[in-house]
């Protein structure tokens, strides 16, 4: 039996990584195999477009529309190479952002035309649509000020997209609330001002429904 691919989608500082993790915890402790990855990222190639969009490798100003394509390239290397064979062989997938953050952050954010992003996003994932999608919601202010408390020391900067205007996260994050509005079968909204546990628990509630 095909396996079943999650994605956390949302806003900045909104716990995303926190909740992935937590989740594919459980799901290892429940007996079932488990493949996490991140976007961009998840594959050697990946990590490289990660280094160009996340942290200014080439210390260039990208356009919209080539982040938009790197971001997809990125995207499909991983769904080539990790989570369609890991899906086929019946394991869970987790990946801390996937598609929806193209048309979140450079469809809405940006500006692109949604449909052309859409467009390149069936071209990167093929069959690899998720079977749920957790959008951990959150203000920008309240993402932001959890940002500012994890680099605290230091050691991790603010990264290309992070330091964008407020205005741009407040688009990125109505254009997520939209997608979900436009697809309830599989977002799932969840409101992170919550306390950890209960984010947790609520997402274990969902999935839990896509169980045989």
């Amino acid at each position: 039996m095909r396996g079943r691919f999650l994605t956390f989608e949302g806003p900045e500082g909104s716990g995303k990584s926190t909740q992935s993790k937590r989740l594919a915890l459980r799901l290892k402790e429940s007996g079932r195999e488990v493949v996490t990855t991140r976007e961009p990222g998840g594959t050697p190639t990946g990590e490289l477009i990660r280094d160009i969009l996340q942290n200014d490798l080439t210390q260039e100003p990208i356009s919209a529309e080539a982040e938009m394509l790197l971001f997809a390239a990125s995207r499909a290397q991983l769904v080539g190479r990790v989570i369609l064979p890991a899906l086929e062989r019946g394991t869970w997938v987790i990946s801390d952002r996937f598609a929806d953050s193209s048309t979140a952050y450079q469809g809405y954010g940006r500006g692109l035309d949604i449909d052309r992003v859409l467009a390149v996003n069936a071209l990167a994932i093929g069959d690899a649509v998720p079977d749920r999608t957790f959008l951990l919601d959150i203000d920008v202010d309240t993402g932001f000020e959890r940002l500012r408390v994890r680099h605290e020391d230091g050691e991790q900067q603010f990264d290309r997209i992070e330091r964008e205007d407020k205005g741009f996260h407040e688009k990125v994050r109505r254009g997520y609330l939209d997608l979900a509005r436009q697809m309830p079968e599989r977002f799932r909204v969840l409101n992170t001002l919550e306390p950890e546990d209960i984010v947790h628990d609520r997402i274990w509630e969902a999935v839990q429904e896509l169980m045989p």
